[in-house]
């Protein structure tokens, strides 16, 4: 049996993990992430294949390795990691070195995609979307069975699709980004705003962050809306239907068979995916006869997916 080794590189730690064919972790290992330093940052992996290794009778066939930011057509350099400090970095090259292992490395949204689409909520599609909904909007494209990353391996970036014209000001420069209006940020300042304007409504909001609007938070606003909150059903109402306007936008490009929504947001399941459904429907080109993509949950969690799908994708 082949095991391959899954790296999932974050802004504050590095979680790795051995994976069986069938997408198993089988071992855990963690360690703080470096920051600035391409060369540190390379033996702290190293560190932890080794630590997976140990025991082992059988080396790994290869290291798959997730990390945020860009990577290059080849898979081997970080092209820029804003919350990594790196940018032009060669990773891959630094990390094979030290453990004398092919590695393969790609984009952290990427590789958690590919675990959804081979061992998660979208098996048996194959054509999908994945959308991550955290902080930001991430995403992914399988189109016909393959993980497609585009001329330069940027390609995915949905969260800056934008939607709309002269709109909200974005990290990456531009305005109005999707991620702006339907991720857990966009969340939050819905939360906020309504706080702030209507205090009597969104009472229960209030008590949470000591009566200050600007102190509300993303996982009350879940718990609030889960335990039936009107507030806080509005604020995930509000954002669903952003979510649902980028998918429709998305299907006219697309045509996906399904869409795999992910991300801290989408802890609040159907709370989310009812409205976003409702939006997306309403929203679809060709809605009166076209077939209507399958909008799912991820099923594996984000640190497992970023693990499994960097293994799977180095295998292969």
């Amino acid at each position: 049996m082949a095991l391959t080794i899954g790296v999932d590189i974050g802004g504050t730690k590095i979680a790795a993990g051995t994976v069986d064919p069938e997408g198993r972790i089988l071992r855990r290992a963690k360690a703080p992430t470096p920051r600035g330093d391409g060369e540190q940052l390379a033996e702290a992996v190293a560190g932890l294949v080794r630590e997976l290794r140990e025991g082992e009778d059988a080396a790994p066939a290869a290291v798959g390795v997730g990390t945020a930011g860009f990577v290059d057509e080849t898979r081997s350099r970080i092209v820029l990691a804003g919350n990594l400090g790196l940018a032009d970095d060669p990773v891959r090259d630094r990390i094979a070195r030290r453990v004398d292992l092919p590695v393969v490395v790609e984009n952290d949204a990427n590789a958690a995609a590919w675990a959804e689409f081979r061992f998660g909520a979208g098996r048996g599609c194959r054509d999908a979307v994945v959308v991550t909904l955290g902080t930001g909007v991430g995403g992914a494209l399988i189109v016909d069975g393959e993980l497609r990353r585009g001329r330069f391996g940027a390609a995915g970036e949905i969260g800056h699709y934008r939607m709309v014209p002269f709109g909200r000001r974005c990290a990456c420069g531009n305005q109005g980004c999707w991620e702006q209006y339907a991720s857990g940020s966009a969340l939050v300042a819905e939360a906020r705003a309504l706080a702030a304007a209507e205090p009597k409504e969104a009472a229960r909001l209030l008590e949470a962050a000591g009566g200050d609007p600007e102190a509300v938070e993303g996982p009350e606003v879940t718990r609030a809306a889960q335990e039936g909150d009107p507030a806080a059903l509005r604020c995930f109402a509000a954002v669903g239907e952003w979510v649902g306007q980028g998918l429709a936008d998305l299907a006219a490009i697309l045509d996906p068979e399904c869409f795999v929504v992910g991300g801290g947001v989408s802890a609040a399941g159907e709370i989310l995916l009812e409205p976003a459904r409702a939006a997306y429907a309403r929203a679809v080109t060709g809605r009166a006869t076209r077939r209507l993509a399958e909008i799912r949950l991820a099923e594996l969690g984000g640190e497992p997916a970023g693990i499994i799908g960097a293994a799977d994708l180095a295998l292969r």
